[in-house]
Order: structure tokens, then sequence, then C-alpha cells
């Protein structure tokens, strides 16, 4: 069902541009003139945050290939001695590497769960390779929570699009990532998540699909023949590594001079980290080529969703629907209904940043009324966010390429991390909305 009706991200958008535009005269009295005029004013809204969001893509993509990536990927994927421990494994090491960025867990879910699928066989275990996809692709069910968490960044973020949601202030880090209660939840999420794929997974006798071709391919490192003097610069290893050291002199003295984290500062630190990890010029320019087919989709959606929140602010319509949510929710509750909300939203605007400027001024607004704490309303919205990636295929299909497979090969599997993380996450904003 997902396969045949989902349509790609892009048409989605275009559709809910449509939607908006006519629910503009239906609920806010706004004339198809005046929503044209806001919608065309809104296109550009979001063009500094939509070139951070690619950022963070292509980075995440070039630093999963990098030289030291791929080895240390290929040692992880002899540890585990046991089928069952192969699945959990997979799932736990791409969860982790979605909370330190959630471009590098999408990449490395997939490249682990081939290179263990391709170690496993050679030592005789009975692998199901589209459970390994799935778990890999099931560790991006908390990238919301972690570093690179695209919502709770902008709020942290001076003069952001949900800055006037926030009354012009902003909400640092520390009260959403690094609270303790989101800390808590995210290893609560990857150990009841674990034990759900760990009972759910093919015992002996079961009939299982193993990988059928060579699950690795050589990754090329992009090196040139050296002729010039100038292609002896694109060659020295001293030029990337020169700048990546001055990148992270430049945060340290961000940070011990006061500074906070935002979404700039997260794009250097990666950034800082794959400039000391290519060898040279030559292969940072190879895999930025390499990762660059993969932002594609991002820098269409984000003009047309930057056009939607400004048919919303302009109409009113956020005003509209903030009291409807408000309508039926108490401080209590409030959290649960956000989330519930965001993971239906999640499957017409798959990306997070692109939810958080359609559904977050209308979140944090409403919440407002109710007197919850903006950061729990955050948080909210990104829990859902990440909830359905589940069983949204936009995300997995870096992952699918990668592996070989289809949506429904792994959506099995991937249902069952829904289930068992959307319990860990309501009841998480239940207990700190008391």
């Amino acid at each position: 069902m997902v396969e045949r009706l989902i349509p790609f991200a892009p048409v989605f958008s275009i559709v809910l541009t449509f939607i908006v535009a006519a629910l503009g005269p239906l609920l806010a009295d706004t004339g198809p003139a005046d929503l044209a005029v806001h919608w065309g004013d809104g296109l550009s809204g979001l063009l500094a945050f939509m070139t951070q969001m690619a950022l963070i893509l292509l980075k995440g993509h070039i630093q999963a290939n990098t030289g030291p990536v791929r080895k240390l990927l290929a040692f992880l994927a002899s540890i585990p001695k046991t089928e069952l421990t192969a699945y959990v494994f997979v799932f736990m090491v791409a969860a982790v590497a979605s909370l330190i960025t959630w471009g590098l867990g999408l990449v490395v879910g997939g490249l682990l769960a081939r290179e263990v699928a391709y170690q496993g066989r050679e030592r005789g275990l009975k692998l199901h390779f589209p459970m390994l996809v799935a778990a890999g692709f099931g560790g991006f069910v908390v990238w919301h929570m972690g570093y690179s968490a695209s919502g709770p960044l902008t709020a942290a973020t001076e003069g952001s699009f949900l800055a006037e949601s926030l009354g012009g202030q902003t909400i640092p880090m520390s009260e959403t990532v690094f609270s303790g209660w989101n800390m808590i939840a995210a290893v609560v999420t990857i150990l009841f998540v674990a034990v759900a794929l760990f009972l759910v997974a093919p015992r002996k006798g079961d009939p299982i699909t193993e990988l059928s071709i060579d699950a690795r391919d050589v990754a090329e490192d992009g090196q040139e023949q050296i002729v010039t003097p100038a292609d002896r610069l694109d060659a020295s290893r001293l030029v990337t590594g020169l700048t990546g050291l001055a990148l992270v002199v430049y945060l340290v003295l961000h940070f011990t001079r006061g500074g906070t984290l935002t979404l700039d500062t997260v794009n250097w630190s990666f950034l800082a980290l794959i400039l000391l990890m290519v060898k040279n010029p030559f292969e940072l320019i190879h895999l930025t080529k390499n990762a660059a087919s993969h932002v594609g989709e991002i820098l269409l959606q984000f003009p047309l969703y930057a056009g939607i929140l400004g048919m919303m602010v302009g109409s009113g319509l956020v005003q509209v629907f903030s009291d409807a949510f408000v309508s039926i929710s108490t401080s209590t509750t409030f959290g649960l209904f956000a989330f519930l909300a965001a993971g239906l939203v999640n499957f017409f605007v798959p990306s997070g940043g692109g939810q958080f400027a359609v559904q977050g001024p209308i979140m944090l607004s409403a919440g407002a009324e109710l007197g919850v704490d903006p950061a729990i309303t955050i948080m909210a919205v990104s829990y859902g966010d990440q909830w359905t990636n589940m069983i949204q295929p936009f995300w997995a299909i870096p992952l699918l390429a990668i592996a070989g497979l289809k949506m429904r090969d792994i959506l099995g599997y991937t249902t069952i991390v829904l289930i068992a993380s959307g319990i860990v996450y309501a009841g998480t904003l239940l207990i700190v909305s008391l």
C-alpha cells in the first residue's frame, strides 16, 4: 500500500501547496490573490535553512564513505558471531551513527548491513538480508534526538523561522536534545527496539533470503595522475588537513567563549572531521560528487515548504489550526497529541526541517496557549517526524539503493520498529508533561 499510494516527496509538497491554498478562503477568509502574494513572498524564506539541511546530508554521505569510516565498518562487521546478534548489532550501530548525524546514519546503515551480510556468509552464518537492511534503516528512528536534530537546532539558532513563534527567544539544546529526559528516552528507545528486533528475527529453520551477490563494492578514492604542480597541490593532505585544523580551532574558541550549538556549528564540526579524514582534495572532490546526487530533492522541496509557511502565516491559518489543536488538548496530553499529529504530517512532509517549517509555528503557538514548555513541543514534533519514517519510503531510498532491495522487503520489520519506538515516545511525552 505504501509503495503504491505514496508519491515522491516533491509531488506531495506541490499537492500540499494547493491544499493550503484551498483552505485559506475557507478557514481564514483570505482571497486567492492575497494567498498568491503570501506564497510568492514566502518562497525564499527558508533559503539559509535549506542550505544548512542540504549540507548535513551531503557531509553525512561524504563522511560515511571516507577511508577511515569504511575501515571501521569492515571491522565492526566482524564482531557479530551469531545470526541474532547480527541484526541487533547493525541496528545499534546505525542508531549511534544517526544520533551523531542523520546523513551519516542513513548511509552507514546500508553499508554496514551489506558488510555484515558478506562477512557473515563467509563465516557460514545464515543471515536474512532484508532484515539486516531493515535493522540498518531502523537506527534512523532516533535521529531527531541527536546532534544533528534539525528542529531543536533551529529553535536554538537566533533569527530562525521559529523565532517569532518563540517570542524572539531561542531554546538551547540543553533543554531539548541534551535534556536528561530526552537522553534517557533515546537510550530506552534503542534498547526497546533492539529487544523487539531480537524477538522477531528469523530462527533456524525459518525461510530467509541471503545476500546473493558480493555486498562490498570497491570504494574509489578519486585519486588522479600527478603531472603538474597543480596536481601536486590537489594531492597534498596538507591542504585539507590545515583547513580542518583551522575549523577545529575556531570551534574550540567559539564554545570556550560562550558560543552555543547551532545548525551552523554542527555543519562546521562535520566539515572539520571530513577535512581531517580525507587523504587530499582529490578524494574530497570525488566523494562530494558522489554525495551531491542525494541532495537534489531537498533543494527542490524547501522553497515549496517555505511558500506553504508563507501562506499559513500570512493568511492566519497558523492560528486557526492552533486554536483547533488547543480545543482538543490539555497541558498534559498536548505533547502526546503533537507527537501523533507530527507522525501523520511526516507522511506528507517527510523532511524533518520541512515539517518544522510547516508544523512548528502551529504547535508552538498552541502549546504556548496551554502553558506547555516549548522544549516539550519541539521534541514532540521531533519524535513524530522520526517515528513514521519507518513506514514512509522517502528516506529509505538511499539505503535501499545501496542494498538493492525495495521498501516492501523491509516494511514488516520497520513496522515493528515503529510500534516499539512509538510506545517509548508516547510514554516519555506523557511523563514529562505531568
